[in-house]
């Protein structure tokens, strides 16, 4: 019981520190220079960086970038970062097994999670698209 305890301690510490990590200093910053178009408060001109997982979702299910909202998108990207990166590593700790079996089924997890995940989103979006028009 005290194992699962840890775990659920764990889970919950991994993903508020995971959210915040992605969201204020990954994706809020490309989106902040996203939007000003590269051009930084000093007047220097940096290289605009795209979101690779907002990409990845505009391709597959061929989102329109006009009716999308970054704001939105890059907190639900952050959250479902999270989850799946404090899920697999509070399964993986509570495993009793080898080391390269934990491995084996972490990645096997991780794959598993964001291939679905991210096609749930991106349904999600595509819905909410067809939706509006």
């Amino acid at each position: 019981m005290n194992e699962y305890l840890l775990s659920l301690y764990i889970f919950i510490i991994l993903f508020i520190i995971v959210f915040l990590v992605d969201y204020f200093l990954i994706n809020k910053r490309k989106l902040t220079l996203i939007k000003t178009k590269g051009v930084t408060k000093k007047g220097k001109k940096k290289k605009i960086k795209s979101i690779s997982e907002v990409d990845y979702l505009k391709a597959k299910f061929k989102l329109n970038d006009k009716k999308l909202e970054l704001d939105k998108i890059i907190i639900v990207i952050s959250l479902i970062n999270a989850f799946i990166i404090s899920l697999v590593s509070s399964i993986v700790m509570l495993l009793p097994f080898a080391i390269i079996w934990q491995l084996l089924v972490a990645f096997t997890l991780l794959f598993g999670l964001i291939y679905s995940l991210y096609e749930i989103y991106g349904r999600h979006l595509l819905h909410k698209e067809e939706k509006k028009k």
